[in-house]
């Protein structure tokens, strides 16, 4: 099972939250960004239906897939 961890983090004069390389916006204080982090993290576990996806691996190569959408990752807030 995947696990995602979301951070919060410093960003642009405020506080955002952070999962691997991606940002959230940025919110005025750490509070604002944990709670939001939180509610991200919490849509992560809601299940889907099955569906395919598309996305561009790290050599810009188009790859299609069957997400399952009951296969929902572990998350955790940090910071």
């Amino acid at each position: 099972m995947a696990q995602f961890t979301y951070r919060i983090v410093e960003h642009d004069g405020g506080w955002a939250y952070r999962l691997g390389e991606t940002w959230s916006e940025t919110f005025a204080d750490h509070d604002a960004a944990r709670a939001a982090a939180i509610a991200a993290s919490r849509e992560q576990k809601v299940p889907d239906e099955d569906t395919l996806i598309e996305f561009a691996d790290p050599s810009g190569r188009w790859i299609t897939e069957r997400a399952d959408g009951h296969d929902r990752p572990e998350v955790a807030v940090e910071g």
